[in-house]
């Protein structure tokens, strides 16, 4: 597996590719970003991140405003900058439409069922950000606020959002959640799952404290 400096435009290509590929991000849907000491590197609008070359990724600063590149940055650009500004230990974001995740996004149904001690230990439960237009500054800072107290937040009707240390600490985070959101449909076909005890419960996040 071939990585690339955190961080760059190359590791940017690297993830965004991933994500496509794993269905994380279809068609042109979905954006990804880094910060860095000049200012956060950004998807451009409207590309398909599978299809994406450096020349898609542009350099704009923390109030959105555009430095170097060619093309229009995200139509998420506030939101990217508003966590950014809330959060100094992220330096990587990726928005994703995953299907699985999304579905939770569009509905009435919380992203916080024990079935899997992974997600106890992991997430334990997934806030969801009020409904915003695309685009807009309501949506980054409804999104941005979720950020105080998670590190991967749902938007409402929408889909999903995480931040991290790096792209590939991103990426892994949203394909474990993939993985429990697939899971759960699973167990709706098969009548149920089993949910883990309050002791259950109990014992596994003790363990976070060891």
């Amino acid at each position: 597996m071939e990585y690339f400096e955190a961080g760059t435009k190359k590791d940017i290509l690297y993830w965004s590719k991933r994500l496509y590929q794993k269905g994380m991000s279809p068609a042109t849907s979905g954006n990804i970003s880094v910060r860095t000491d000049r200012g956060i590197l950004i998807s451009s609008s409207g590309v398909c991140l599978n299809d994406m070359s450096e020349e898609d990724i542009v350099l704009i600063d923390f109030d959105g405003n555009l430095i170097e590149g060619n093309k229009k940055p995200s139509n998420e650009k506030f939101m990217h900058a508003q966590i950014y500004d809330l959060r100094d230990d992220i330096s990587a974001i990726i928005h994703s439409h995953c299907p699985y995740i999304t579905a939770f996004a569009c509905s009435d149904k919380m992203m916080n069922e024990a079935i899997m001690p992974e997600f106890v230990f992991y997430f334990d439960k997934i806030p969801k950000a009020p409904y915003g237009l695309p685009s807009s500054m309501q949506l980054a800072i409804n999104t941005a606020n979720c950020f105080k107290t998670s590190d991967v937040v749902l938007m409402q009707n929408h889909g999903v959002v995480c931040g991290a240390s790096t792209l590939q600490q991103a990426f892994y985070t949203l394909e474990s959640l993939k993985a429990y959101a697939e899971t759960y449909f699973g167990t709706q076909v098969l009548g149920g799952a089993r949910k883990l005890s309050k002791k259950e419960i109990n014992e596994i996040r003790k363990l976070k404290l060891q």
